[in-house]
């Protein structure tokens, strides 16, 4: 059977539910991520909403999917309080001892502890957290710094990876703690496809418009460089001409080269074969085209000068790069079942 990893979830009355259920969400969408890649041998997160005295809660989102996964949790996640002030913070965490006791047990256990915002006084109320970084709201630093002075408080950080406790300020930093959750229980190359699903990335949009085929140069874009640029996204898959890169840029070739040299450190040439590469990455990543035809659709006709620049400007070779990015398995992986239709994934 898969591996799992159990995230243990305490709500209370005056827990912001929405965000870990938001959370779930996230990990929802790393199984999906994982099933895409590995089929029936991929690893799964499952959850189990638990009250303050760790009493299963069996009416939240997703409850039953998340217990459909065996075994002891290894995680707690501590949403954040609604409270109209710091003194009322100290009052909710005074008040259940038991979720105190959970949370310095999970500790002690080398479990994972994470925690949005206001619930880092749970995290810190057990004594388990002297000299680790937290990830705090502004307005909640200045209390908690008297509460627990020990406690180094994060500037500019909206999340913090101090494991075993990972603390983020605000609801916008759970995404990469959810990377990062995916990262400790089941590595890099599927927590890298997660932040690739999860957080935005310009360069992956604009590689995509690019491969769309459906750039426009914007009327604001009018210095030499800038027209440059739009000109080459909108034929990544020509042959390089200089010339005729020059002539759309209203300018020499030996101007134009300055132009590059100074503003981006390279020339035209290897600002071609970037944008290339960027949308080969793209390529590899959602489609299941062999590597001849990315190489193709990427304007290089020999396969074997596309790996050699691939791997220059990525650092990996393209089928190397596949297997550690590509977010659906190979199709070798995949079949249709006969009776329903439905694509399903098997062991090779």
């Amino acid at each position: 059977m898969p591996r799992a990893f159990i995230i243990e979830l305490p709500c209370l009355e005056h827990s912001a539910i929405g965000h870990a259920a938001h959370l779930v969400e996230m990990l929802r969408s790393a199984n999906l991520v994982a099933s895409l890649r590995l089929g029936r041998r991929a690893p799964r997160f499952g959850w189990r909403w638990v009250d303050g005295q760790g009493r299963p809660l069996p009416a939240m989102p997703h409850a039953d999917e998340g217990a459909a996964a065996e075994g002891p949790a290894q995680a707690v996640f501590v949403s954040a309080l609604h409270c109209p002030d710091i003194p009322s913070i100290r009052d909710i965490v005074a008040a259940h001892p038991a979720l105190v006791r959970r949370i310095t047990t999970a500790f002690d256990q080398g479990l994972a502890v994470c925690t949005l915002g206001s619930a880092a006084w749970f995290a810190a109320a057990g004594g388990r957290c002297q000299g680790r970084l937290v990830a705090l709201p502004w307005y909640f630093m200045g209390g908690f710094g008297l509460d627990f002075p020990g406690i180094e408080l994060a500037e500019g950080q909206p999340f913090v990876d101090d494991r075993p406790w990972l603390s983020a300020s605000h609801p916008e930093a759970l995404a990469p703690m959810a990377v990062a959750l995916t990262r400790h229980a089941f590595g890099d190359d599927l927590a890298a496809a997660l932040a690739a699903v999860l957080q935005p990335d310009a360069q992956r949009e604009r590689a995509t418009r690019a491969a769309l085929q459906d750039r426009r140069i914007p009327a604001t874009r009018n210095s030499v460089l800038a027209h440059a640029i739009a000109w080459l996204e909108a034929r990544v898959e020509q042959p390089y001409d200089l010339q005729a890169l020059a002539h759309a840029a209203s300018t020499s070739p030996r101007t134009l080269l300055r132009h590059f040299q100074q503003e981006l450190g390279h020339s035209p040439l290897d600002h071609l074969h970037r944008l290339r590469c960027a949308r080969a990455r793209v390529l590899l990543e959602i489609t299941l085209e062999s590597v001849p035809s990315v190489a193709l659709a990427c304007g290089y006709g020999d396969a074997s000068a596309f790996r050699r620049v691939f791997l220059r400007y990525v650092g990996m070779a393209p089928a190397a790069y596949r297997e550690r990015h590509a977010l659906r398995a190979p199709r070798r992986r995949w079949r249709v079942d006969a009776l329903d239709g439905r694509a399903t994934g098997i062991d090779v």
